[in-house]
Formats: C-alpha cells, sequence, structure tokens
C-alpha cells in the first residue's frame, strides 16, 4: 500500500497510521458487531448491520486502530407517532418507505402503484479494497447492490447499483450515489462552489440549518452554476490549518444533485446523485442503473489538508496516466488574436512567435471547418475548410512541429448550427420536441447524443480527423445547455432517460477515442468552467477554467477551483488587456496569477512589442523550472484574495519537502501600508533553504523553522503588483 505524503509536522502520525494500514486489511467484516470496516489510510468509515437487518452508518472520521470500539448498531427508537424509526435512525442507503421522511437515495414506483420500498441486508463480498454489500426490498425483488472502494489518501468510493428482477417494468424516481453522516449535533458550516459564466468557482461558506439545501445542474451538463463538490466542517469551525473537514464529490458531467439535510434530531446528512429533476428512469425486468461514483473523505487537519489529500488522490487514481503522466505543456492559444479568420499563413506566423518565447503546444482554435466565417454556421460540418487550408492541415502541422511544438485544435462536436451540411441532412438529430420552437443559443442547437446514430457520426468525425493529421491535443468544448430535451424517436416513458444517456455517449466517445490514439489530450471546456469534475477528469487531462481571464478575477477563480480540484488540471491563460473588465494589469502581473496553474499564453502576438517577447521568454523559462513543483506538489492557500487586504499568496511544496515555490500578489496598497512577513507552511523545520526571488533581486538562507514560524519578508508595493519566490534545500 502507497503511503501518503503529508507535511513534514504530520509525518510521524503519518507513518504510525500508514503502519497500522499495512498490519491490517483495508475493508474487514466484524461478526461480533455486524460491523463493516473501510481504512481508508488516515480515514475509517463504519456501516454495521443493525437490530433490524438494515445498513446504518456508524463512523466516518479519523483512523481507528481497534476494532473492539465497534459496538452492534442498534436502530433508533421512535421519538413520537410523528417520527418513527425509520425517520430517525441514520441510514445507510435508504430507501423511500416505512415512514421515512428525509432524503432518500431510491424512490420506486411499481406498477401496480406501490412506493414503498423498504431495504435490507442479504449478503456482502469483500476483495481487497473494495466491498460490495446487497441489500434488497422486504417484499419486491428489487435488489441495490452498494459498491466501495478504499484509497490510501483518505477517499472512499461508493456507488450503486440498481436491478429491477421481478417480472415486471418499474420506474426509478430517484437514484442516488450514497450518503455521508457527521456526527450528530448543531454548529456545522457548509462549504460550496456557486458562479455563472465567466464567474465561476465562487465559494461559499454558511451555517446548516434545519431544512434541506440543494445543489445542483439542471442544464445537462456539470455547469458553470454549481459544482459537484461540497465540504462540511464543525462543530468547531475549520480553518486552512485545522479543524474537522468532512468533504465529497460526485464523478459526474450530466444533471447531478446534492442535498445538505438536517433533520429536527440534529443529524446532518448529505445525498448525492442523479439529479431527480425530469428523471423517470424505467427499468424493464433484469435491467440495471449504475449511480456515478461519490467521493468521501475526512481531515482533522482542516481545510488546506483536506484539499491536498483530494489532490494527490486525483493525480493519482483519477488523472489519464496517474503517476506516469508528466506535467502539463505550456500552450498557446490562437483565439485571440484571430478568432475565426484563420488560414495557414497567418497561424505559422503566430507559431512562430509562439516558439520564441518556449511555447510547447500550438492549439489553432474555431474557424478551421466547413463554412466557418462567423458562429452563424458551420458546428457540425467537421472538415477542414479547403478555402482556409487548400492542402489541408498538414503544411501548418509540419511547420508547427518543425518549431518544436506539438498541433491541437479547437472542436465542439456536440453542437450543431442550423446553417450547416449537417442540420440539412438530419435536422432529427438536434435535441428538439415535436410541433415546439426549437431555441437556439450562440446560434446553435445540441446535438442529441443520447442516440446511438449521432454518437457514432461524433465519433468518426473525431477519429477521422485524428487519424489523418498528426493532432497531439484536442480542446472540447460545449458552448450552451439544454432546451426543449426530447427524444421523439423512443417511447414516451423512455425519454427521460435522455439525460442520462446523453453524458455516458460522451464519456463513451471519449474513452474510445483515447484507446484507440493513446497519445491524444483532451481539455475539457464548456464555454469555461461548465465541464469540470471527476467524471470529466477521469477521460481529459486539463480543464478550462474560465472564459473570464482578467487576472485579478482569475486569483479568486483559481482559488475556488483549488478546493476539489488540483492545480495540474486548471488551465490558466495570459491573455490581453484590457479584457473581460475594461481593467489592465501588467503583463507580469498576469504572467504571475497564470503560472499558479497549468500555463497557457492566448495573447495577440503580432501585437506585442520586443519588451513584452523578452519578459515572457523569461517567465516561460522560470515556469518550465517549477511547474513539476507547481502541478505535482502539496498546495497551501496561505492568503485568500477574498480577504479585503487585497493580499492574496500560494505556496506549492515538493513531495519531500526540499523545494518550494510561493507567489504573492497585491491588488493595490492602502494607506502605505507593508505587507507583513509571509509565514511559509509544509517544510522540515530542520532543513535550510536558499530562497531566491524570481527577478534574482533577492536571495537569503533560512531554516524551514524561521521560514514557517517568522515568515519571508515581502516588497510588494503600489497597484497589481507581484512576486514569486523558489526554495530549494541546501
Amino acid at each position: 500500500m502507497l503511503v501518503p505524503v503529508f507535511p513534514m509536522r504530520t509525518f510521524v502520525l503519518c507513518t504510525l497510521l500508514s503502519s497500522l494500514a499495512l498490519a491490517a486489511d483495508p475493508i474487514r467484516f466484524l461478526p461480533a458487531s455486524k460491523t463493516f470496516v473501510l481504512d481508508a489510510g488516515p480515514v475509517t468509515s463504519a456501516i454495521a448491520i443493525n437490530n433490524n437487518n438494515e445498513l446504518q452508518p456508524v463512523y466516518f472520521g479519523p483512523r481507528l486502530w481497534r476494532d473492539d470500539d465497534f459496538k452492534p448498531a442498534v436502530a433508533s427508537r421512535e421519538w413520537a407517532s410523528f417520527d418513527l424509526s425509520a425517520a430517525t435512525t441514520p441510514k445507510e442507503y435508504a430507501g423511500y418507505g416505512g415512514g421515512l421522511f428525509v432524503e432518500p437515495c431510491l424512490k420506486v414506483t411499481l406498477p401496480n402503484g406501490v412506493r414503498d420500498v423498504v431495504l435490507k441486508y442479504q449478503s456482502h463480498e469483500i476483495k481487497g479494497d473494495t466491498l460490495e454489500i446487497r441489500v434488497k426490498d422486504i417484499s419486491y425483488d428489487l435488489a441495490v447492490s452498494l459498491h466501495y472502494r478504499v484509497f490510501p489518501q483518505g477517499v472512499i468510493r461508493k456507488h450503486a447499483v440498481i436491478t429491477n428482477r421481478t417480472a415486471a417494468p418499474l420506474t426509478l424516481e430517484s437514484a442516488q450515489s450514497g450518503s455521508l453522516h457527521v456526527p450528530p449535533g448543531e454548529g456545522y458550516r457548509l462549504t460550496y462552489l456557486y458562479g455563472r459564466w465567466a464567474g465561476e468557482t465562487q465559494m461559499i461558506r454558511e451555517d446548516i440549518h434545519p431544512g434541506v439545501k440543494v445543489m445542483e445542474s439542471r442544464r445537462g451538463n456539470t455547469s458553470h452554476q454549481a459544482n459537484p463538490w461540497f465540504a462540511i466542517d464543525g462543530p468547531e469551525p475549520a480553518s486552512e490549518i485545522s479543524g474537522r473537514v468532512w468533504y465529497g464529490a460526485l464523478g459526474w458531467s450530466g444533471n447531478w444533485r446534492v442535498a445538505v439535510e438536517q433533520s429536527s434530531h440534529q443529524q446532518v446528512r448529505v445525498t448525492a446523485g442523479l439529479n431527480t429533476f425530469d428523471f423517470a428512469h424505467s427499468l424493464k425486468p433484469g435491467e440495471s442503473l449504475e449511480t456515478p461514483p461519490l467521493y468521501l473523505g475526512f481531515s482533522d487537519q482542516g481545510f488546506g489538508e483536506a484539499s491536498r489529500a483530494f489532490h494527490r488522490f486525483q493525480r493519482e487514481f483519477i488523472f489519464p496516466g496517474g503517476l506516469t503522466s508528466k506535467p502539463r505543456p505550456i500552450l498557446y492559444n490562437s483565439w485571440e488574436a484571430t478568432e475565426m479568420n484563420v488560414n495557414e499563413p497567418g497561424q505559422v506566423e503566430l507559431a512562430k512567435k509562439a516558439a520564441t518565447i518556449g511555447v510547447e503546444r500550438f492549439v489553432m482554435d474555431d474557424g478551421w471547418f466547413g463554412a466557418r466565417d462567423t458562429d452563424h454556421a458551420g458546428l457540425g460540418d467537421w472538415f477542414v475548410s479547403r478555402k482556409k487550408f487548400p492542402n489541408g492541415l498538414k503544411p501548418l502541422i509540419d511547420q508547427v512541429k518543425a518549431l518544436g511544438m506539438d498541433f491541437g485544435l479547437w472542436v465542439e462536436p456536440e453542437m450543431v448550427n442550423p446553417d450547416s451540411d449537417l442540420y440539412r441532412a438530419h435536422p432529427d438529430w438536434a435535441m428538439h420536441f415535436p410541433d415546439r420552437p426549437r431555441t437556439t443559443a450562440r446560434n446553435q442547437l445540441i446535438l442529441n447524443l443520447a442516440r446511438n446514430d449521432v454518437k457514432e457520426y461524433i465519433f468518426s468525425a473525431l477519429d477521422k480527423l485524428v487519424t489523418e493529421n498528426d493532432i497531439a491535443f484536442l480542446k472540447w468544448d460545449m458552448n450552451r445547455n439544454v432546451s426543449e430535451p426530447g427524444w421523439p424517436e423512443v417511447a414516451p416513458e423512455e425519454q427521460k432517460k435522455l439525460w442520462l444517456q446523453y453524458t455516458r455517449n460522451v464519456y463513451a466517445i471519449i474513452d474510445r477515442l483515447r484507446q484507440k490514439h493513446p497519445r491524444l489530450e483532451i481539455e475539457s471546456c464548456s464555454g469555461g468552467g461548465g465541464r469540470i469534475d471527476l467524471g470529466i477528469l477521469t477521460r481529459t487531462d486539463q480543464v478550462w477554467t474560465s472564459d473570464n481571464t482578467d487576472a485579478l478575477d482569475r486569483l479568486k477563480i483559481q482559488e475556488g477551483f483549488t478546493y476539489p480540484y488540483a492545480p495540474k488540471a486548471m488551465m490558466a491563460w495570459v491573455t490581453d488587456v484590457p479584457n473581460f473588465n475594461g481593467r489592465s494589469t501588467p503583463l507580469r502581473f498576469r504572467f504571475l496569477v497564470a503560472m499558479q496553474g497549468s500555463l497557457g499564453i492566448g495573447n495577440n502576438l503580432n501585437k506585442w512589442s520586443t519588451e513584452d517577447f523578452a519578459l515572457a521568454k523569461k517567465m516561460v523559462a522560470w515556469y518550465k523550472g517549477v511547474r513539476e513543483i507547481i502541478q505535482h506538489g502539496q498546495l497551501f492557500r496561505l492568503a485568500s484574495p477574498r480577504d479585503p487586504s487585497g493580499f492574496a499568496a500560494t505556496q506549492y511544496v515538493s513531495s519531500d519537502a526540499k523545494k518550494s515555490v510561493v507567489f504573492a500578489t497585491l491588488h493595490s496598497q492602502q494607506y502605505g501600508r507593508i505587507v507583513p512577513n509571509l509565514r511559509l507552511q509544509g517544510l522540515n523545520a530542520q532543513t535550510v533553504y536558499k530562497v531566491a526571488d524570481i527577478d534574482n533581486r533577492f536571495s537569503t538562507v533560512e531554516s524551514g523553522a524561521s521560514l514557517m514560524d517568522r515568515g519571508l519578508p515581502l516588497r510588494l508595493t503600489g497597484d497589481y503588483a507581484a512576486t514569486a519566490f523558489t526554495l530549494e534545500a541546501q
């Protein structure tokens, strides 16, 4: 079993926990207490079969080493005729029935009108780090298999497989992936991400009160408006460096729902899975529905360690290639320079300029295909425009490669313009209801990828494009949400399956492409951050964080992103000013903000000065020297851009704590105040570090103890000031 990587000050504790993990099976069943114990590195989850033969969650928190601490679970007593035992007893996977009044995981309607489900334990199977527990309704042959896997970073994955073993079809009205229960009590807080286009991943932290708080997407994809991640801390408030934090995230890129509920008996629970909105999923006899994975974790060292543990988990078990994947290359994207006015000479000229500053990947954006001169036409016609590229893409790609870069291309496969050859040939392929208007957004309609013929067309078009051209990278965009989600080709009772099948087929296309073209890399983009979740991140190498590239706005967007997701996946671009807000910030400031993730450049290089090229070349070279630490190291959020002071700082530390990178920015100096020393984290207190700033104007040699306790002096004054430091053990 792998030993998790933690800050050096907790190394002794982690070593002990790792030794315990090696000494015992990660999942085991205790017959005396009828308890399943799931050890995920520093975290333990326990589920018991109670006296009613129901699955009851009994613990989720820091690692417990003594099996005798688990006693037999007993269902809660009826509180009153208004609160039966079914409502007051915590349920691992609750069916709606038997007097349940809280959020269910499963709700079913049977052909005879029965809408009552009570699930009881049947059997289980343990295989190494996986567990399957089988439960069934007390009367009908409706079965649910609950699947669990533990990971050494303190993460537990769960999902459900719901199977109709009756002789008649039934309808699922709610199919959730699972639930999380925190210890009963009051004073808990909920942290989640909200936003909109160009303002994604804004962090909200609020008290949890009695009732239900729902975060969701009904838009057909993950959405800009909310993200399927949550964290709960309390009852004592947690900080970045201390306190108890439970967290979770769904791996699903379609309609999702997370319900956070505090019952009248002070029980806080989270239920997460497929959105119940417009959901009625029929299951014929013998058919099953598998829910998306729900990933859960816990930290008793605050939000910072919760993020770092989840980042480690993603880098090893979620991102394609896992620990063998290389750092993300520095890319240049041509959109801001040319928009759709692309042609071979213009793109070659941009590629030459990009190569001089050290760019490693050249990406041509929209406008290269079909009749694509504006956003009114061409989507769906994925063939190279011979008007713009008379000899195809090969001459351009050859020149890009000769300059030492690989080649990437923008695509938007899920969309179609009414003014396109594809739509004229197959108007029925666009989502629609018969005899209803077809709502366009950005002059486009959305293809019904739930249809197999549409899925096959998109796969074939992309496969042909990649097969015939030396394309290393696709930027896969999606610039609108679903409207008129009709599927008239199937029976009315089957049409609501569109939501589920659409996302499954997007996944299937990407999976097939990557299997056939193992070197191909893909970025998930949906008008910015509209499709960011652990489902798409298992299939794509990076995500486009936001269409808003204003450096000041990006500080908050990027901070919110890092609470659930690892910086390696976070694309951050340097672009021209004035941009989104009409604000102009120095090029140096823009670079030092963008270098806190995976670096990209989107400027119109045709307008850069000699000084701009010189600064960019210096910044790119410096980033290449530290990106291994930024993308594969541990992130410490030292100062939040949400603070009114306007000061923000992040730190990245290598897994062995021998190297570190620090970024600091100041929006505007106020009252002549000097930014105080910045206290670092994650270093080895007994190690001596050489510290140098990015401009080679400041260097010092300090111990880790001094840097973490006395701090690092900063010289940030004026407006839009920024600096960066490297630390290296001596």
